[in-house]
């Protein structure tokens, strides 16, 4: 990777999340520096990855907004998890990595020698030199997600936001992919990853946002990661009304005089 420098701060504003107007994710303050590891961690259903999305510029806010200080949702590479990822379209691995250009690049120009260098130096970063004919629909689960990995080198954005990355792989890759993340972190990018995996927060991301809808804490891994802090994220998560009312737009909420 070219080493590109982080851009400024990402600040979430009483950020609520959510679709068809129920809310997933509630007045969510905070800031992600340029640079950071952070950890998004909690229960299932605690609205991790629906803010992951946000990021990405996938999903409009139900309120608040996000502020993107010298960026755009352009400059960022966004890895979904691997059960949502299409393995049944007919494309080999080199040009599935290659695919990262695109955004680059637009989806219509050709991929010139050098794009083709990038393609197999990301490859070999995440050791799959060899594999680059193979089918995708071939690939395991941990040989997916290093190709998936690969995908972003290639697309080279200065914020990179992983969701669930660990999932279901072996221990080997996943020493491989937090070797990455090291990389990436040393070149000062914005890494964001949704994690179930607390040993692994606890290893390799300084600061972790505890999320059950509403953040539970914000702050250094091993405070944030608490016994005390955990048992309010499940206690809040068990406690959810699914039958809850949609969230008012700001337009339509009450006035206080």
């Amino acid at each position: 990777m070219s080493g590109t420098a982080a851009p400024g701060p990402i600040r979430l504003v009483n950020l609520t999340l959510g679709y068809d107007r129920r809310p997933a994710v509630h007045h969510l303050d905070g800031e992600i520096p340029p640079g950071a590891a952070l950890a998004v961690c909690g229960p299932n259903g605690a609205g991790k990855s629906t803010l992951l999305k946000a990021l990405a510029g996938l999903l409009a806010p139900l309120g608040g907004h996000i502020a993107r200080d010298g960026a755009t949702a352009r400059d960022v590479a966004y890895l979904p998890q691997l059960l949502d990822v299409d393995r049944s379209f007919p494309i080999n691995v080199r040009d599935f990595v290659a695919m990262g250009a695109m955004r680059r690049l637009g989806l219509f120009r050709r991929l010139d020698a050098a794009e083709r260098a990038r393609t197999g130096m990301a490859l070999d970063r995440v050791g799959m030199t060899g594999m680059e004919d193979r089918p995708i629909e071939t690939l395991s689960g941990g040989q997916m997600q290093r190709a998936l990995f690969a995908r972003l080198i290639v697309q080279d954005q200065r914020v990179i936001l992983l969701d669930e990355p660990f999932g279901a792989i072996d221990e080997a890759t996943t020493d491989d992919l937090l070797a990455l993340i090291a990389q990436w972190r040393a070149e000062g990018r914005t890494v964001v990853a949704v994690l179930h995996e607390l040993d692994l927060a606890r290893r390799a991301f300084p600061q972790t946002l505890l999320l059950a809808r509403e953040p539970i804490a914000w702050c250094e891994t091993h405070k944030a990661l608490c016994a005390d802090n955990l048992g309010r994220a499940r206690a809040m998560s068990e406690a959810y009304d699914r039958a809850a009312r949609e969230c008012l737009r700001d337009e339509e909420a009450p006035h206080v005089h």
